[in-house]
């Protein structure tokens, strides 16, 4: 019988939980497999290795802490007033993860941390592609003038990158909500301003 979708979300809703409660540390796959009732082997018909369950745990946390964000990106209403939006609902979304789930936190902080991870170039694009239909939108509009879209997309994400990286959105140089508001106003300033 092949693996079934249902036991393997299951899977990942485990380890999710019990990494959020104890940590990458002192979460194997052993203990996985005993909170679902299941054997060990049977955790390997669906994940080749623990690494390999750790990663997709990883991979669906991101895809889910994007959609969010989607649904701004996608909405109708000026570009500026969504890109302001989207800008804080980053930032809001993660800094609230932080709080709220620090093993788990932790847990995403050290698996990103490896570069070589693809989902994490895979969730850097999903962001991209969010702020290309934002700018897409205002360019058509003609709220933004922009010349060159991948331009101020990377701008942006550089700009802001200290609004979504973990161990600032909740550290003691986290900005206030305030302050990143300001940040997205300046930002969308300068795209109807015609900086890019």
């Amino acid at each position: 019988m092949p693996p079934s979708d249902e036991t393997r979300d299951a899977i990942l809703d485990t380890a999710e939980a019990l990494l959020a409660r104890h940590g990458a540390g002192k979460t194997g796959v052993v203990d996985i497999a005993r909170s679902l009732g299941m054997s060990h082997a049977n955790v390997y018909r669906y994940f080749a290795s623990k690494a390999d369950l750790f990663d997709a745990v990883a991979e669906r946390w991101l895809v889910r802490d994007a959609e969010p964000l989607y649904k701004v990106a996608f909405d109708r209403g000026k570009a500026g007033d969504r890109l302001v939006r989207w800008i804080v609902a980053t930032y809001r979304h993660k800094r609230q993860k932080v709080i709220d789930e620090p093993e788990l936190f932790a847990f995403y902080k050290a698996l990103m941390a490896e570069s070589s991870r693809d989902f994490v170039a895979q969730h850097t694009k999903d962001l991209a592609a969010q702020l290309d239909r934002i700018l897409e939108d205002g360019v058509a509009s003609g709220e933004f003038k922009v010349g060159d879209r991948k331009r101020a997309i990377n701008v942006i994400l550089d700009a802001t990158v200290s609004l979504r990286h973990p161990a600032i959105v909740a550290g003691p140089y986290a900005l206030d909500e305030r302050r990143v508001r300001a940040v997205a106003e300046t930002i969308r300033d300068a795209l109807k301003a015609g900086a890019f």
